[in-house]
């Protein structure tokens, strides 16, 4: 997908903002750490990097409960296969 950059540059701060909402309500960090995971998970990636964004096909929500529990999160924590409400209002 293209992106301009300004796009880009949106879709990875509110990426970053729900990756480090999650790893901070769900997995225990604190803010300082939460932003530094969100910032790890979601770097920069320049205009002409053959992949760039390729992150963003799941949401951060996703990512977030991998890097807490795993890949079988959704099986082994049914509640918590779906974002929650308080998630979501952060769109």
């Amino acid at each position: 997908m293209t992106w301009s950059e300004a796009e880009y540059l949106g879709y990875l701060q509110a990426e970053r903002r729900g990756y480090a909402w999650v790893m901070q309500h769900h997995g225990g960090l604190t803010s300082a750490e939460s932003e530094e995971a969100a910032l790890e998970q979601y770097p920069y990636e320049p205009e002409d990097a053959p992949y760039r964004g390729l992150v963003f096909h799941d949401e951060a929500w996703h990512w977030a409960m991998v890097a807490i529990h795993g890949y079988r999160y959704a099986m082994e924590h049914p509640e918590l296969a779906h974002p929650s409400p308080d998630y979501q209002a952060l769109a």
